[in-house]
Protein backbone atom coordinates (compact mmCIF):
# COMPACT_ATOMS: atom_id res chain seq x y z
CA UNK A 1 0.00 0.00 0.00
CA UNK A 2 1.31 3.69 -0.73
CA UNK A 3 2.39 5.38 2.36
CA UNK A 4 0.73 9.00 2.46
CA UNK A 5 2.76 11.61 3.28
CA UNK A 6 1.68 13.82 6.64
CA UNK A 7 0.46 16.78 4.41
CA UNK A 8 -1.82 14.41 2.76
CA UNK A 9 -2.58 12.70 5.84
CA UNK A 10 -3.52 15.87 7.57
CA UNK A 11 -5.74 17.11 4.96
CA UNK A 12 -8.03 13.53 5.46
CA UNK A 13 -7.90 13.38 9.14
CA UNK A 14 -8.72 17.46 9.13
CA UNK A 15 -12.00 16.67 6.59
CA UNK A 16 -12.90 13.11 8.10
CA UNK A 17 -12.88 15.09 11.51
CA UNK A 18 -15.50 17.65 10.03
CA UNK A 19 -18.11 15.12 9.24
CA UNK A 20 -17.53 12.98 12.33
CA UNK A 21 -17.94 15.39 14.20
CA UNK A 22 -21.19 17.00 12.10
CA UNK A 23 -22.53 13.92 11.22
CA UNK A 24 -26.07 13.93 12.19
CA UNK A 25 -26.47 17.68 11.30
CA UNK A 26 -25.08 16.48 7.76
CA UNK A 27 -27.52 13.78 7.63
CA UNK A 28 -30.43 15.96 7.94
CA UNK A 29 -29.33 18.44 5.92
CA UNK A 30 -28.93 16.22 3.12
CA UNK A 31 -31.47 12.96 3.56
CA UNK A 32 -33.75 14.92 1.32
CA UNK A 33 -31.79 16.23 -1.23
CA UNK A 34 -33.49 15.25 -4.86
CA UNK A 35 -30.75 13.01 -6.72
CA UNK A 36 -33.15 11.56 -9.04
CA UNK A 37 -31.57 12.99 -11.54
CA UNK A 38 -27.97 11.71 -10.62
CA UNK A 39 -29.36 8.12 -9.99
CA UNK A 40 -31.17 8.53 -13.60
CA UNK A 41 -27.90 9.70 -15.59
CA UNK A 42 -25.74 6.76 -13.47
CA UNK A 43 -27.93 3.89 -14.14
CA UNK A 44 -28.88 4.99 -17.89
CA UNK A 45 -25.75 3.20 -19.73
CA UNK A 46 -26.87 -0.13 -17.84
CA UNK A 47 -29.45 -2.80 -19.07
CA UNK A 48 -32.81 -2.09 -17.35
CA UNK A 49 -33.15 -5.70 -16.24
CA UNK A 50 -29.66 -5.83 -15.01
CA UNK A 51 -28.72 -6.51 -11.45
CA UNK A 52 -25.67 -4.29 -10.45
CA UNK A 53 -23.22 -4.57 -8.09
CA UNK A 54 -22.42 -1.03 -7.13
CA UNK A 55 -19.75 0.87 -5.06
CA UNK A 56 -21.27 3.93 -3.31
CA UNK A 57 -17.64 6.15 -3.11
CA UNK A 58 -18.32 8.32 -0.13
CA UNK A 59 -21.84 7.13 0.91
CA UNK A 60 -22.28 9.01 4.34
CA UNK A 61 -25.06 7.85 6.08
CA UNK A 62 -26.79 5.49 3.30
CA UNK A 63 -28.78 7.63 1.68
CA UNK A 64 -28.15 6.03 -2.00
CA UNK A 65 -27.10 2.66 -1.13
CA UNK A 66 -30.78 2.57 0.11
CA UNK A 67 -31.67 3.95 -2.81
CA UNK A 68 -29.85 1.29 -5.08
CA UNK A 69 -31.05 -1.51 -2.77
CA UNK A 70 -34.54 -0.41 -2.77
CA UNK A 71 -34.32 -1.17 -6.68
CA UNK A 72 -33.07 -4.81 -6.56
CA UNK A 73 -29.46 -3.87 -7.13
CA UNK A 74 -26.83 -5.22 -4.83
CA UNK A 75 -25.02 -2.01 -3.22
CA UNK A 76 -22.22 -1.96 -0.81
CA UNK A 77 -20.71 1.39 0.58
CA UNK A 78 -17.38 3.24 1.30
CA UNK A 79 -16.44 6.00 3.34
CA UNK A 80 -13.42 7.08 5.32
CA UNK A 81 -16.10 8.56 8.43
CA UNK A 82 -16.13 5.83 10.98
CA UNK A 83 -19.67 7.87 11.75
CA UNK A 84 -20.76 7.99 8.84
CA UNK A 85 -20.09 3.94 8.14
CA UNK A 86 -21.73 3.36 11.55
CA UNK A 87 -25.25 5.41 10.60
CA UNK A 88 -25.04 3.48 7.18
CA UNK A 89 -24.54 0.21 8.64
CA UNK A 90 -27.88 0.65 10.39
CA UNK A 91 -29.93 2.67 8.09
CA UNK A 92 -29.56 0.35 5.13
CA UNK A 93 -28.16 -3.20 6.59
CA UNK A 94 -26.37 -2.98 3.80
CA UNK A 95 -21.71 -3.80 3.87
CA UNK A 96 -20.46 -0.63 4.40
CA UNK A 97 -16.44 -0.06 4.38
CA UNK A 98 -14.70 1.96 6.48
CA UNK A 99 -11.69 2.99 4.55
CA UNK A 100 -10.08 6.34 3.55
CA UNK A 101 -10.04 7.72 -0.11
CA UNK A 102 -6.26 7.90 -0.29
CA UNK A 103 -5.44 4.52 0.97
CA UNK A 104 -8.52 2.22 -0.79
CA UNK A 105 -7.94 -1.40 -0.58
CA UNK A 106 -10.64 -2.48 -3.51
CA UNK A 107 -10.65 -6.17 -5.14
CA UNK A 108 -9.95 -6.05 -9.34
CA UNK A 109 -13.23 -6.45 -11.58
CA UNK A 110 -16.00 -6.46 -8.89
CA UNK A 111 -18.15 -4.00 -9.63
CA UNK A 112 -20.16 -2.73 -12.50
CA UNK A 113 -20.42 0.88 -11.73
CA UNK A 114 -19.22 3.05 -9.02
CA UNK A 115 -21.33 6.30 -7.62
CA UNK A 116 -19.41 8.64 -6.50
CA UNK A 117 -22.03 11.86 -5.61
CA UNK A 118 -19.93 14.91 -3.62
CA UNK A 119 -17.25 12.81 -2.85
CA UNK A 120 -13.99 12.63 -5.10
CA UNK A 121 -13.82 16.48 -4.73
CA UNK A 122 -12.09 15.81 -1.33
CA UNK A 123 -8.93 13.97 -3.09
CA UNK A 124 -5.88 16.27 -3.62
CA UNK A 125 -4.86 16.64 -7.00
CA UNK A 126 -1.34 15.11 -6.91
CA UNK A 127 -3.47 11.62 -5.56
CA UNK A 128 -6.10 12.00 -7.79
CA UNK A 129 -4.44 10.17 -10.47
CA UNK A 130 -3.75 7.29 -7.97
CA UNK A 131 -7.23 6.91 -6.85
CA UNK A 132 -9.01 7.08 -9.87
CA UNK A 133 -6.76 4.23 -11.60
CA UNK A 134 -7.62 2.32 -8.14
CA UNK A 135 -11.46 2.74 -8.80
CA UNK A 136 -11.06 2.03 -12.54
CA UNK A 137 -9.25 -1.28 -11.82
CA UNK A 138 -12.35 -1.99 -9.32
CA UNK A 139 -14.61 -2.04 -12.26
CA UNK A 140 -15.59 -4.75 -14.25
CA UNK A 141 -14.39 -3.15 -18.09
CA UNK A 142 -16.74 -0.84 -19.90
CA UNK A 143 -18.12 -0.49 -16.23
CA UNK A 144 -19.15 3.21 -15.06
CA UNK A 145 -18.05 5.96 -12.75
CA UNK A 146 -20.53 8.66 -12.15
CA UNK A 147 -19.18 11.64 -10.02
CA UNK A 148 -21.01 15.17 -9.41
CA UNK A 149 -18.73 17.54 -7.77
CA UNK A 150 -18.76 21.26 -6.96
CA UNK A 151 -16.97 22.93 -9.83
CA UNK A 152 -14.78 25.44 -10.21
CA UNK A 153 -10.54 26.42 -10.81
CA UNK A 154 -8.88 26.05 -7.20
CA UNK A 155 -8.21 23.63 -4.58
CA UNK A 156 -8.04 24.12 -0.80
CA UNK A 157 -9.61 24.66 2.51
CA UNK A 158 -12.64 25.24 2.60
CA UNK A 159 -13.69 25.93 6.44
CA UNK A 160 -12.27 22.30 7.49
CA UNK A 161 -13.09 20.69 4.33
CA UNK A 162 -10.29 20.78 1.40
CA UNK A 163 -11.48 20.22 -1.99
CA UNK A 164 -10.33 20.04 -4.83
CA UNK A 165 -12.91 21.87 -7.80
CA UNK A 166 -12.51 20.99 -11.63
CA UNK A 167 -14.50 22.31 -14.70
CA UNK A 168 -15.26 19.90 -17.33
CA UNK A 169 -12.05 19.99 -19.73
CA UNK A 170 -9.78 19.57 -16.28
CA UNK A 171 -11.95 17.01 -15.37
CA UNK A 172 -11.51 14.95 -18.64
CA UNK A 173 -8.02 15.16 -18.51
CA UNK A 174 -7.87 13.28 -15.19
CA UNK A 175 -10.38 11.07 -16.76
CA UNK A 176 -8.90 10.35 -19.59
CA UNK A 177 -5.56 9.85 -18.10
CA UNK A 178 -6.99 7.09 -16.05
CA UNK A 179 -8.34 5.23 -18.67
CA UNK A 180 -12.36 6.86 -18.28
CA UNK A 181 -14.10 7.77 -21.72
CA UNK A 182 -16.87 11.25 -20.68
CA UNK A 183 -20.21 9.72 -21.90
CA UNK A 184 -22.31 12.77 -20.41
CA UNK A 185 -21.96 15.42 -18.57
CA UNK A 186 -24.51 17.88 -17.12
CA UNK A 187 -24.50 20.89 -14.39
CA UNK A 188 -26.97 21.04 -11.15
CA UNK A 189 -29.35 22.28 -9.93
CA UNK A 190 -31.73 21.28 -13.27
CA UNK A 191 -33.52 24.24 -14.92
CA UNK A 192 -30.86 27.07 -13.51
CA UNK A 193 -28.66 29.43 -15.38
CA UNK A 194 -25.29 27.90 -15.54
CA UNK A 195 -24.22 30.52 -13.42
CA UNK A 196 -26.16 29.45 -11.06
CA UNK A 197 -25.71 25.86 -11.21
CA UNK A 198 -22.25 25.27 -9.21
CA UNK A 199 -22.89 21.13 -9.56
CA UNK A 200 -20.92 19.67 -12.43
CA UNK A 201 -21.96 15.48 -13.14
CA UNK A 202 -19.98 13.65 -15.39
CA UNK A 203 -20.84 9.85 -16.14
CA UNK A 204 -17.66 8.21 -17.75
CA UNK A 205 -17.23 4.60 -18.89
CA UNK A 206 -14.02 2.60 -18.47
CA UNK A 207 -12.36 1.66 -21.14
CA UNK A 208 -12.91 -2.07 -22.27
CA UNK A 209 -9.68 -3.90 -22.32
CA UNK A 210 -8.52 -5.10 -25.57
CA UNK A 211 -5.90 -7.52 -26.69
CA UNK A 212 -4.04 -7.42 -29.98
CA UNK A 213 -3.41 -10.64 -31.78
CA UNK A 214 -1.49 -9.31 -34.75
CA UNK A 215 0.78 -11.39 -35.87
CA UNK A 216 4.58 -10.73 -34.64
Amino acid sequence: MKQINKELTDIETITLSHYNENASAFWSGTKDHDVTQNYAAFLAPFSKNKVLDILDLGCGPGRDVSYFKSLGHKPIGIDGSEVFCNMARQYTNCTILHQKFLSLDLSGLVFDGIFANASLFHVPSQELPRVLNELKAALRPGGILFLSNPRGNDEGWSGQRYGHYMQLETSRVFLEAAGFNIIDHYYRPFGKLLHEQPWLAIVAQANRITEDYTEQ
